[in-house]
């Protein structure tokens, strides 16, 4: 379905992506220490939300 050149472009473009993320990351730590306080708060409350949602249609699936 792809072509050999097609897979090495993905892989490489992958692998350049992450390793770019890595280094943005790295730079901007202090700056997401500082700003950023307390998003876990926020992340678990969207994954609560979610397994709620999945719960209740699983429930009134039955």
């Amino acid at each position: 379905m792809f072509t050999k050149g097609q897979i090495i472009f993905g892989v490489l473009f992958f692998i350049a992506f992450v390793v770019a993320m890595i280094f943005s990351y790295k730079k901007d730590k202090n700056m997401h220490v500082m700003f950023y306080k307390g998003n876990y708060k926020v992340l678990l409350g969207f994954i609560v939300f979610i397994v709620f949602l999945f719960a209740i249609k699983v429930f009134l699936k039955h």
